[in-house]
Parts: structure tokens; sequence; C-alpha cells
């Protein structure tokens, strides 16, 4: 399958550390970052909020107080007060201009959380030339639109929950309705990758139908956030261009053990 973007420029099954490896508990931190890069990782996945005075961070909650020995909502606390919060008690928010400093070679699927981080983060894309090295997404259809809007064809995203159910019911054959219409809007906008749960609500998301409806049109598939190994190796199986996981090792061992850990 061609590739629609450079991002996507690396052997599949892509291998993706969601929020550095979250399972120790130091997640979206620079140690879990770095500890996944020196087990082989490239692909690295992460969210992004900003602070009352506009800093761009790296953390998934839209507040403080789940992960790190501060409280408060990051929206309305400067960077001077986010910055001395630690994640498990020990480790700082990094800001997201940090991490692509520090690990030049990295790749990044970055969830833009908020709509006010939709500026800094094109901003910091074009200032740093960084483009080969984000993919962006969001649940927000609205939010990946206006992206790829501002920065066209540079910027690889992922389709938005629309486009998403877009392309389940193209899967099952029903071109003509019109959320299939929103997907070949959002094809054409740039997506160059869908990135799902296994599983919505019990109900199946990944099978054949969507992989096959995916790939027709030039998409990769990444599952997102699967931690078990026989998950993992079936869904290799069924054919999936990626996995995301808090569990890094255990995919690093299953992706070994098939030949597949590039």
């Amino acid at each position: 399958m061609p590739l629609r973007h450079t991002y996507l420029d690396h052997p599949a099954p892509l291998p993706f550390a969601h929020r550095g490896g979250a399972a120790d508990g130091l997640e979206n931190t620079a140690v879990a970052f770095r500890r996944a890069l020196k087990l082989g990782y490239r692909y690295l996945e992460t969210d992004v909020h900003t602070t009352s005075d506009g800093q761009l961070v790296a953390f998934h909650d839209a507040t403080l107080d789940r992960v790190t020995d501060t409280r408060g909502k990051i929206a309305q606390l400067p960077w001077r007060a986010v910055s001395g919060a630690r994640v498990g008690g020990r480790e700082p928010l990094p800001l997201f201009e940090e991490l692509l400093e520090e690990f030049p070679e990295a790749r990044w699927n970055v969830d833009l959380k908020v709509e006010s981080a939709l500026a800094p983060l094109l901003n910091l894309l074009r200032r740093t030339r960084a483009w080969d090295r984000v993919c962006v997404g969001s649940f927000s259809e609205a939010r990946v639109a206006r992206a790829q809007r501002l920065a066209g064809p540079r910027l690889a995203t992922s389709l938005g929950t629309r486009g998403v159910a877009g392309l389940r019911l193209r899967s099952y054959g029903r071109g003509a309705v019109p959320l299939d219409r929103l997907l070949g809007a959002a094809v054409r906008r740039n997506a160059v990758c869908v990135q799902v749960p296994e599983r919505q609500s019990g109900i199946p998301v990944v099978d054949p139908l969507f992989l096959r409806a995916a790939h027709a049109l030039g998409m990769q598939v990444h599952v997102w956030t699967v931690n078990d190994a026989k998950r993992m190796a079936a869904l290799l199986d069924l054919g999936v261009d990626g996995i995301m996981t808090d569990h890094i090792d255990t995919l690093r061992t299953v992706l070994t053990e098939r030949g597949s850990w590039v």
C-alpha cells in the first residue's frame, strides 16, 4: 500500500508507546519516553494541553489531579505552576517542544485535547519544521478539519470520530449514507490513518471488513490501547498496521517473536 505521508515511512506493523508506556505510572514524562526509545520504539503517543499563558504541555488529562502531586485545571494555571507538578510525585510535565528537541528521531502521535492547543502546535511544527515527525488526531472532527485546513498536506492526521463512523458504514457497503460523504471529505483533507479501539461499547470496530475499507482508501489502521499479548497477536494476524500499548515490553516481545520488531 503506497504511503500517504512520510510520517508512516517505517516497516509495519508500527509499535506505539502509548503515553510513553503508561503501565509504570509515569505516563507522558521524559523518563517514560526515554525508556521507550531505549527499548527500540520510534513511535510515541502523547496528548497536548495549553496552560493559561499559552504553553503547550504534553499531558493527557485536563486536570493535574489524577497522576500528579498537584491539583487544578491546566488551562487555568500558568506554566510556572504546572511545571512544579510531579507525575507520580517524581517526574515533571514536559513541554511538547522539549520532547521534539530531546528526541529528534522520534515520531509523535499527538492527540489535540483542546482547541486552544491547535494554533500553538501548528506554530511549533512550522518553526521546527517537524511536519514529518507528527501525526495529529482528535475526537473532535471539526478540530482535525481545522488543523488540516490550516496546515495543508504537510500535516499527517488521523480520522475523527465521524470519519471513523463513515468508514465503518462504508465497510458494510453502505456507501450512499451522509456519514460516508463526511468520510470522503476527511480523506481529501489528508487523513493518512484511522486510529480506533478494537471494540467500542461492546461493538467490534476492527474486523476484516473495516481493514479492507481503510486499506482501499490508502489509510493505515492503528488500534489502541492493547495491553494483552494474545489480543496483540490476534490483531496482528488480522492485518492491522499498528498497535498502541501501555505495556511496551509486552508488545516488543510479541513483535520480536513474530520477526516483526524493527
